[in-house]
């Protein structure tokens, strides 16, 4: 972590701000890709991910876009309310989770909301090099969706498509039509609430389109859990050995395996306890994981060779993890 200065706070939307980070002093900040993120620590103890929505290659600052979410954790609202023009906070370098495969045929990028953040850097660098894509960003309203100008100025303006929930019939999101008009090599980005996404995701597969062409950032878990991840009152305790040292911990059913280690005193990254951020992704070199993140793809779950110990716990008695 390092620190950086607020150097301007703007309100971009209903309920969405940005805040322009730079340096201390002068000089370039890490290089990053369109997907890329930073972790940013709202106050001690607090640190949450938020995408990088200036273009790839100027590094001069980083620009993140926060929405005012009621729903919460802190996270929000303390960017929003706490953090002022002028002020110092820490950051991580950029990470990339969701990077963009740059030499595809043809690209479909969608946004809801907030979700636009890591998606119109993507549109940037895809102009850049020249790449065929298309972008379509959903909202309730345009005045709830952040960076419209800028997209409207863009050199890549007809290529945008905006949906609005209380615009005309031809406003709304008609996936038949925007999957019927998509090359069949294409490749589908996607980031937005999880609800958005999961029906998209879910007619993306329904259409045909393979896992390895769908790439996709949750910013939050969903709300409803599935029946196979349903919640804690259905959670069983099991034991949690640690490979290197052979130490046993038990993991009862109302804690999770990253607060069990926290108590014995192991650190492991943590960020979003969400499941959706990979931050504390750890390898599993025994027993069967319960997956409940939002992060790995279900061929990737279906390995059982890592998980993630801020949500998911184990459907065999005894989990063995390399740490």
């Amino acid at each position: 972590m390092f620190d950086v200065v607020v150097c301007k706070k703007k309100q971009e939307a209903e309920n969405i701000y940005s805040f322009e980070l730079t340096l201390p002093e002068q000089g370039y900040l890490p290089k990053f890709q369109a997907g890329a993120h930073i972790d940013v620590e709202v106050r001690p103890g607090l640190i949450r991910q938020y995408s990088l929505c200036n273009p790839a290659g100027k590094t001069d600052r980083y620009l993140i876009a926060v929405l005012n979410d009621p729903a919460s954790r802190g996270g929000s609202v303390g960017m929003i309310e706490q953090v002022l023009e002028g002020q110092t906070i820490r950051i991580s370098k950029p990470r990339n989770l969701f990077p963009l495969d740059e030499n595809t045929g043809f690209t479909l990028l969608l946004a809801g909301g907030v979700g636009i953040t890591p998606i119109i850097a993507m549109a940037e660098q895809l102009q850049q090099l020249g790449r065929d894509f298309e972008l379509h960003y959903c909202g309730r309203s345009r005045t709830s969706m952040a960076f419209i100008d800028r997209l409207r100025h863009s050199p890549f303006a007809a290529k945008v498509i905006l949906h609005c929930d209380d615009g005309d019939a031809k406003q709304k999101l008609n996936l038949d039509t925007v999957f019927g008009a998509t090359p069949e090599d294409s490749h589908l980005y996607i980031c937005g609430p999880a609800g958005f996404m999961d029906y998209v995701l879910g007619q993306a597969t329904d259409s045909g389109w393979p896992e390895a062409r769908l790439h996709r950032e949750y910013f939050s878990a969903p709300d409803v859990a599935s029946a196979d991840t349903a919640g804690d009152e259905e959670a069983e305790s099991f034991t949690l050995r640690l490979a290197r040292s052979g130490k046993e911990l038990k993991v009862a059913a109302d804690q999770s395996v990253a607060n069990v280690l926290l108590d014995n005193g192991i650190e492991i990254p943590i960020s979003c306890e969400q499941g959706i951020c990979g931050t504390c992704l750890t390898s599993v070199l025994e027993g069967i994981p319960d997956h409940r993140d939002y992060f790995m793809t279900a061929k990737e779950h279906a390995l059982n060779n890592q998980f993630t110990p801020c949500c998911s716990r184990s459907k065999s008695s005894v989990l063995v993890i390399d740490l």
